[in-house]
């Protein structure tokens, strides 16, 4: 009898998900390294929290492809490539490396849908959701660079920000959470 509830297809996708989130995770910690090297622990501390968020998916999808019966690869991960030039570039890579995560998530949700696999279609909602606010959370921080002087901001701005972030929650508010009333 067989007893795997995923295709050869998405369980290949699956694993390479859980190989980018990981990947993601070590994006976050290298860039969590350089920001408290440069003296920013708020920032640091933000980063070090996705982190850890970013293993945290990982495990989600490492679990769901046991539990559907199919064979986990743990597979190398890149390097996280070279360090931020500033704050602004920190989060401009960050942004850039949400929004593929995205593309790559979305692949997964097309592929389930093709594959009328509901189940897998199902779990990857949970994804689409944390995508959007993982990208909704890093614009609203660009967006606060910017104001500082982005590139170019200065150490006030910076010293600022960097205060900000420390306390700064780790979800962002989605357009699909506001009401008139809570806006």
């Amino acid at each position: 009898m067989e007893t795997i509830r995923l295709s050869s297809s998405l369980t290949e996708a699956l694993n390479q998900q859980m190989t980018n989130e990981a990947a993601n995770a070590q994006i976050y910690l290298a860039y969590a390294s350089w920001a408290t090297d440069k003296g920013y622990d708020g920032i640091a501390n933000f980063l070090f929290r996705h982190a850890n968020e970013e293993r945290n998916h990982m495990m989600k999808i490492l679990e769901y492809i046991l539990k559907r019966g199919a064979k986990v690869k743990v597979t190398e991960i890149p390097a996280p490539g070279p360090d931020p030039v500033n704050v602004n570039d920190c989060f401009e890579k960050i942004f850039k490396s949400e929004v593929d995560n995205t593309k790559n998530i979305y692949s997964i949700v097309d592929m389930s849908m093709e594959e009328r696999d509901w189940a897998t279609w199902n779990f990857m909602q949970w994804f689409v959701k944390e995508q959007t606010e993982e990208e909704t959370l890093a614009l609203d921080l660009l967006s606060k660079i910017k104001v500082a002087g982005g590139a170019k901001a200065n150490d006030d701005a910076l010293y600022t920000l960097d205060r900000d972030l420390e306390k700064t929650p780790d979800n962002a508010k989605l357009a699909q959470d506001v009401s008139v009333e809570n806006p």
